[in-house]
């Protein structure tokens, strides 16, 4: 009869007893702290536009991130604004990062539009009439932007969650398909970052 037990105890219980402890150890692991990950995804996003930046020798490389930014009144319903949470620039360049915090995704609108659907801005001239700037042409001035690519960010299933922009304020520059094609690759690869990242 005790052979019986121990054999009901090591054949049934055993297993069970296992599983509660292992649940017990799992639940016990530290879930990653959310300052140490911001900073570590802030490291890589800040290296990657550094190298973006001295790659295309642009002046200013910076990136904008959807977010909801207060409610209307009186529906309560939350506002779409953006607000450039990376940026990085040359010596003698001006930031632009304070600038754009909150902006109401509306007052951009032509833009982000096109950029919802086409994925590239190209503005190699703010000031040649002929290429179409999108409702941006005010924002180059007061920026001093004289040439200017803008690449949605998007998710794998197509969210879109921001955008790459690159500025050329000491001169106008006019990149190559090649170019573009290259920084549409960088500009997904930002937003495979920048998901995970949202996603934890």
């Amino acid at each position: 009869m005790s052979g019986i037990i121990i054999a009901f105890i090591t054949g049934v219980l055993g297993p069970i007893l296992i599983m509660l402890v292992k649940n017990r150890l799992d639940s016990s692991k530290k879930k990653p702290d959310m300052v140490t990950e911001t900073l570590r995804v802030s490291e890589l996003v800040t290296s990657k536009i550094e190298h973006i930046r001295e790659e295309f020798k642009s002046d200013r490389v910076w990136i904008t991130q959807f977010h909801n930014g207060g409610n209307f009144y009186p529906t309560g319903k939350s506002m779409a604004k953006f607000s450039v949470m990376y940026e990085t620039v040359n010596v003698g360049v001006s930031s632009i990062q304070n600038n754009y915090h909150n902006i109401p995704v509306n007052l951009f609108s032509k833009s982000i539009n096109h950029l919802l659907k086409c994925d590239v801005i190209e503005i190699p001239d703010f000031k040649d009439d002929n290429i179409a700037t999108y409702g941006l042409k005010y924002a180059a001035e007061d920026t001093e932007c004289k040439s200017g690519y803008l690449f949605a960010i998007k998710t794998i299933d197509e969210k879109f969650i921001g955008t790459l922009g690159l500025d050329y304020t000491k001169r106008k520059v006019k990149l190559t398909d090649e170019d573009i094609r290259h920084l549409e690759v960088h500009a997904s690869s930002l937003g495979g970052v920048l998901m995970s990242h949202l996603a934890q």
